[in-house]
């Protein structure tokens, strides 16, 4: 395993013990990242605000609701979908947890400059650097930050969410919108989010052209996020759910990977013995460069090779830093992804 997979794994046993999630979630990497205990809040908490940019700013997130006398302009973010959203609306955060990471995991169309200080890891922040750095909002989420909430309130507003809406009550698409929304109100750039949105839609519509064009109008397809695990093949199967699939959605693709129970992740942990069941379907996968299971574990496997989509070159790799767990960027890439990886 690389030194890359290695640090990120060792932040997500950290951070899924301590949000008592099962020993299964914790042996992931990746998007355990994004990952911890139960979401304890639904979509209407994080519904668009409505407020003056100029005025008194009334937000509501996983908490209830916060007042901020005026627009924020030094904000610290302790989660990176939340630091994509500042960065997307032409702001850079004074203060970003885990600076390092970020620029290996999330798409590079939302740079982080250098000059943004880094507060420490997502789940484990440095609140007195937190406080030297004297912000006007801070932004948390509640896998992470629940336990250190009052401290951080203490500092300054803070404003929390939960990426991850609970079985009935939303999707991941829909939260993330929202919480869009509610940042660029924060900071006084609604106006700028909603043309953020807009070209967001726009490009979808861009796609499903260029998707016809190419005759994968309505393609269907399975979409793994797959790595290696005590020397094991592990595959991340998306559900219907997740920010990545409703993504897709929005450009006609059908997704065929159904799980039996509600994933509030929006992934189910599965191995290779999971694929026979979606085997006529279309793969879409995202490995890293020095960790690709399908050429490497997997190349001699029975059940791999014997697969339709694998004897009938129905495989699509996506570029390994494809970053599903996001905000509209990352939607953005996503889509750029799939579309090139299906149309080259």
């Amino acid at each position: 395993m690389n030194k890359r997979l290695m640090s990120l794994i060792m932040v997500i046993v950290v951070m899924l013990v301590a949000a008592g999630c099962g020993t299964n979630n914790a042996a992931n990497n990746k998007a355990n990242n994004t990952a911890g205990s139960e979401a304890n809040s639904n979509a209407a908490a994080t519904e668009a605000p409505s407020s003056e940019a100029t005025g008194p700013i009334v937000l509501k997130d996983a908490k209830g609701e916060v007042t901020l006398d005026k627009p924020a302009q030094k904000v610290v973010v302790l989660e990176w979908t939340f630091t994509e959203d500042v960065i997307a609306l032409g702001l850079q955060p004074v203060g970003n947890a885990d600076n390092e990471n970020y620029k290996l995991w999330v798409t590079g169309e939302a740079p982080l400059d250098a000059g943004v200080t880094d507060v420490g890891f997502r789940h484990e922040p440095n609140l007195e650097t937190i406080a030297s750095l004297k912000p006007d909002l801070i932004i948390a989420n509640t896998d992470s930050h629940e336990a250190i909430y009052e401290q951080l309130k203490g500092i300054a507003p803070t404003i929390i969410f939960s990426l991850y809406p609970p079985d009935g009550q939303g999707d991941q698409y829909t939260e993330m919108v929202n919480m869009f929304k509610t940042i660029a109100a924060a900071v006084g750039k609604t106006p700028e989010g909603e043309k953020v949105l807009a070209d967001l839609d726009q490009h979808y519509e861009e796609a499903k052209t260029k998707l016809a064009a190419a005759g994968k109008e309505g393609f269907n397809y399975v979409l793994t996020q797959a790595y290696s695990y005590q020397n094991a093949a592990t595959m991340r199967l998306f559900t219907d759910n997740s920010l990545a699939v409703q993504t897709l959605d929005r450009i006609g693709l059908k997704n065929d990977w159904k799980s039996e129970a509600f994933e509030l992740y929006g992934f189910s942990t599965s191995t290779v013995e999971a694929l026979p069941a979606v085997q006529d379907t279309n793969l879409l996968y995202i490995v890293q460069k020095d960790d690709n299971i399908f050429s490497g574990t997997l190349k001699d496997n029975s059940v791999w090779n014997g697969l339709n989509f694998v004897k009938e070159n129905r495989t699509f790799a996506l570029d390994s830093n494809t970053w599903v767990f996001g905000g509209p960027i990352s939607s953005k890439v996503i889509v750029d992804q799939v579309v090139n990886a299906l149309t080259k």
